[in-house]
């Protein structure tokens, strides 16, 4: 049994570097931080599966616990398709990263000041967060959530560039949100998506641009 449960790891292990690793951690922790100590301090709602999930939550009584899973579920699932199996674990190892640092983070005081009074400054410093921690989680071919996946999975069948693909849906979920949110604080959602949206993509590009030349070392040699 012992020899079997081994094999099952080495398989699920398999092509998963120690640095990917790492800097799966790393990208978890920054852009968990951000949301917690900025944009739920402040109330800067979210785009993509976030802000649908608080969407259906303020129209139907239904519950985050079960929103939330069956989103996510949906748009790994449609990534599966075009991404592949390694892309799938690498992002259940980011999201149990995130869930770990929310876990860490609500346990401590928060370590930044409210921004509550300057939602400009909130906006941009919290795109900046989370453009940086999800930027490294692409980096590596994962995604940190579901509207990750989904916006992978339209650069990729698409081919638009990756910020192209996060401002789609992060818009059309705001746009809806106007439905219960004062246009003032979806104007500065927008800043934020923006910012970190601009970021996982310059972040992400340096990824394919790496490894077109990892590819023509290859050929080369």
């Amino acid at each position: 049994m012992k020899p079997r449960k081994i094999t099952l790891w080495k398989k699920a292990a398999e092509g998963i570097k120690l640095k990917t690793i790492l800097l799966l951690l790393l990208g978890a922790m920054i852009c968990s931080f951000g949301i917690h100590n900025i944009h739920q301090r402040t109330n800067i709602t979210e785009g993509g599966i976030i802000g649908l999930m608080l969407l259906i939550e303020h129209w139907l009584p239904i519950s985050p616990a079960y929103i939330t899973p069956l989103l996510d579920i949906a748009c790994y699932g449609l990534a599966f398709r075009f991404l592949g199996i390694k892309f799938i674990k690498l992002s259940i190892i980011a999201t149990l990263f995130i869930s770990g640092f929310y876990k860490i983070w609500e346990q401590l005081p928060p370590m930044l000041p409210d921004l509550s009074s300057h939602p400009l400054i909130a906006a941009i410093s919290g795109g900046i967060f989370v453009g940086i921690g999800i930027g490294l989680i692409v980096r590596q071919g994962a995604s940190g959530s579901g509207d990750d996946a989904l916006a992978l999975t339209i650069s990729h069948t698409l081919r638009w560039k990756l910020s192209h693909s996060y401002l789609l849906t992060d818009i059309i979920v705001l746009i809806l949100c106007l439905t219960y949110i004062p246009v003032t604080r979806i104007i500065f959602s927008l800043i934020t998506v923006t910012v970190s949206s601009c970021l996982i993509d310059w972040i992400g590009q340096n990824r394919e641009q790496n490894d077109k030349i990892s590819d023509n070392s290859a050929l080369l040699s």
